[in-house]
């Protein structure tokens, strides 16, 4: 007995003594933080998510090889969960959303009849389908059959709609798409796509500085859907109230329907559709993606920082904006008169912004009350330069300093800011562009017997928007063509009393393509005026290069227009946390390719944040046409006017500062809203039965 007992306790040391070094040997290490994650998924075992079951799908996040928005059915609040137990940044658990970028769909022609089988991903072997459009909806619904929640249907026009309501983000139409017409992304990703050549896009959409979906808003417009249109705007620009107004929309210099017709008004159906949200008395909610615990600086509240700041915010990141001006706004504040963008517009529009959780800091210069060190001290992460062009050109003429001569942007500014101007009765007004017309315009508004306006080649010539022109010209501003000033005479007490002038003859085209105007010997000539504004073009100010006393500043590299270097496809100025876009990186330009800039500085500061190279977008369109695209005739189109745009008459608006030019009736917007062709990459709907025409 006792030698059996014996025996058995002998076998079981042994099999412990194995088992304990089994234990040791072949112990397999579970991160616990698998057993956390997969404890707050939804344990459905569902597979949506394209894994077995929760625990590998938990084993997956924790390996890295998916966002903590991994699960399809936990939602928001399981991935913010997920996102605290990997210690990542909470803005990774945004919920993915499944989205077409295809418009066109059924109204593209075929260039064969296919009689395979009902699969979009057979048909694309087969010269990539049988459509015409080279990265058109196949339309055979593909994706609609991968779709397990009945989120996605084909639309009447032959393209999958998705429902956001029932979107789960489980990326199963994306790879069911050959042609990668789906998409699967976030907020954030949305907000920071940018036209590339591969995307269907329609001529306006190409040429738009802000890259804004146009036929899908106007469309949205059709449809009676004005808080769509909207959102479709800010997707891509956050100033639609102050773009509405003073855009010179290059986007209808390319509107397809122009071709036989006269192009859509673009620009006057958008500010239809903002001034319609400001006019509602309540504000269309815009989302923003979870904070990431990250901080930029925006220095400038001009159109560039202000968009910068409206994307950085809105993909989660903290944003404060420095202006060294009393109010944020920048150009269309200081630079842009009451009667083209009142400034109760505006205020409403930057408030909009504001109120997304962005600080500003204004009466505060980059240079002078602050610098780059404290700004890193403070604990910025990154920081946008957006100081404008505030510099004025000077005339380079004898007596531009008498009393009585001015600058442009000196001037404006100081009217804007109700500033005392010791006004003439007789002014000329030299330049030929937008900042030399309003000066006329502003001074006519402030009592003056007579303006000029004195440029060097003719009206043909003249850079300013036609519009202006034309209203410059029915509000009585003479003209004065062919002339370049040579010297401004003042009386013994320094008082402007003439501009003297050479005439001018065009020669040859110079650089920019226009004939340039060469003078006539003997020609001199003397206008009787009291007042001279040089309005000939502005430069940025570098003085906060040489009054920051960061020893960094000195790798700041500035161009020879003084503008601030940097790659003009990411933004990046010479020292890696410095952005830049706007007038101080191109010189003055578009309002609107200062929030394009902007946006797309946001983008670059986004990837610098995130510790990942800061590159190029791929294949970026960046204002470039596609070939297919872009048509000679236009078949099936029915000629119908253009709506004018609404303004006071003439003898209603010259005694004050109100706004001329106003809004579209409702019922007008919706008949110009219907001129719209709804143009994709190469579908448009005719007027007519006429067959689509599907090539040039």
């Amino acid at each position: 007995m006792i030698p059996a007992l014996l025996f058995m306790l002998g076998i079981g040391a042994v099999c412990g003594i194995i088992l304990s070094l089994s234990s040791k040997v072949f112990y397999v290490y579970e991160d616990p933080r698998i057993a956390n994650v997969e404890n707050n998924l939804a344990g459905a075992n569902c597979g949506g998510c394209g894994y077995a079951g929760c625990s590998a799908a938990a084993e997956a996040i924790v390996t890295g090889k998916e966002l903590p928005s991994l699960c399809i059915i936990s939602g928001k609040e399981g991935a913010e969960k997920v996102a605290q137990i990997m210690g990542v940044d909470v803005c990774s658990a945004e919920s993915p959303l499944s989205y077409s970028m295809c418009e066109g769909g059924s109204r593209a022609a075929d260039k064969y009849h296919y009689m395979g089988i009902s699969s979009c991903r057979a048909m694309a072997v087969v010269f990539g389908g049988k459509r015409v459009c080279s990265v058109g909806c196949i339309g055979l619904g593909d994706c609609v059959k991968a779709c397990k929640f009945g989120a996605l249907q084909l639309g009447p026009k032959g393209y999958p709609v998705v429902d956001d309501d029932k979107c789960v983000g489980c990326g199963a139409c994306q790879q069911a798409c050959p042609k990668e017409i789906i998409e699967v992304k976030t907020l954030s990703e949305k907000l920071m796509k940018f036209n590339q050549k591969q995307d269907p896009l329609a001529p306006c959409a190409q040429t738009c500085p802000a890259e804004i979906n146009i036929p899908r808003y106007i469309n949205q417009i059709k449809e009676g859907r004005y808080k769509e249109a909207v959102q479709t705007i800010r997707m891509r620009n956050p100033l639609p109230l102050a773009c509405g107004r003073v855009c010179p929309h290059p986007c209808e210099s390319e509107c397809r329907r122009g071709i036989e017709d006269e192009p859509v008004s673009i620009n006057q159906l958008k500010r239809f559709a903002s001034d319609y949200e400001m006019d509602s008395g309540s504000r269309i909610p815009i989302k923003c993606a979870p904070d990431t615990g990250k901080k930029i600086a925006v220095i400038g509240g001009g159109p560039s920082g202000l968009s910068c700041a409206f994307f950085l915010r809105r993909i989660g990141h903290q944003v404060d904006i420095f202006e060294a001006m009393p109010k944020l706004g920048g150009m269309l504040r200081y630079g842009i008169p009451e009667y083209r963008l009142p400034k109760k517009v505006l205020d409403w529009e930057i408030q909009g912004i504001l109120d997304l959780g962005i600080k500003s800091f204004c009466h505060v210069k980059f240079g002078a009350d602050f610098g780059l060190g404290s700004l890193m001290a403070s604990g910025y992460n990154a920081v946008f330069l957006g100081v404008g062009a505030w510099k004025d050109y000077s005339l380079g003429i004898e007596g531009e300093n008498l009393d009585g001569c001015y600058t442009g942007i000196d001037f404006l500014q100081k009217m804007s800011s109700g500033k005392k101007v010791n006004l003439g009765k007789r002014a000329a007004v030299v330049g030929g562009g937008n900042t030399a017309v309003d000066c006329a315009r502003t001074l006519l508004r402030s009592g003056l017997e007579k303006v000029y306006m004195v440029y060097r080649r003719t009206r043909k010539e003249m850079p300013a928007n036609e519009v202006e022109i034309v209203a410059s010209e029915e509000e009585g501003i003479e003209f004065v063509f062919l002339a370049a000033p040579t010297r401004v005479i003042g009386d013994d007490s320094d008082k402007t009393t003439h501009i003297e002038y050479l005439k001018m003859q065009l020669g040859e085209p110079d650089a920019s393509g226009r004939r340039r105007p060469e003078p006539i010997e003997g020609s001199e000539t003397l206008l009787e005026v009291d007042m001279v504004i040089s309005a000939i073009g502005q430069s940025p100010d570098p003085s906060f290069k040489e009054q920051d006393p960061h020893k960094r500043m000195v790798e700041l590299e500035l161009t020879r227009w003084n503008t601030i270097d940097n790659d003009p496809a990411t933004m990046q100025a010479s020292i890696p946390y410095i952005f830049t876009a706007g007038d101080a990186a191109t010189g003055p330009s578009l309002v609107v390719e200062a929030i394009g800039g902007g946006r797309r500085a946001a983008r670059s500061i986004d990837l610098f944040l995130k510790g990942r190279p800061v590159e190029p977008v791929k294949d970026s369109l960046q204002q470039k046409r596609i070939r297919e695209s872009i048509f000679k005739k236009v078949d099936g189109i029915k000629k119908t006017p253009r709506a004018k745009m609404p303004e006071i008459q003439v003898d209603g608006r010259l005694d004050s500062f109100v706004e001329v030019d106003l809004v579209l009736p409702e019922d007008t917007a919706h008949e110009e809203a219907k001129r719209c062709l709804d143009c994709c990459r190469i579908c448009y709907n005719p007027d007519t039965d006429f067959p689509i025409a599907g090539n040039n």
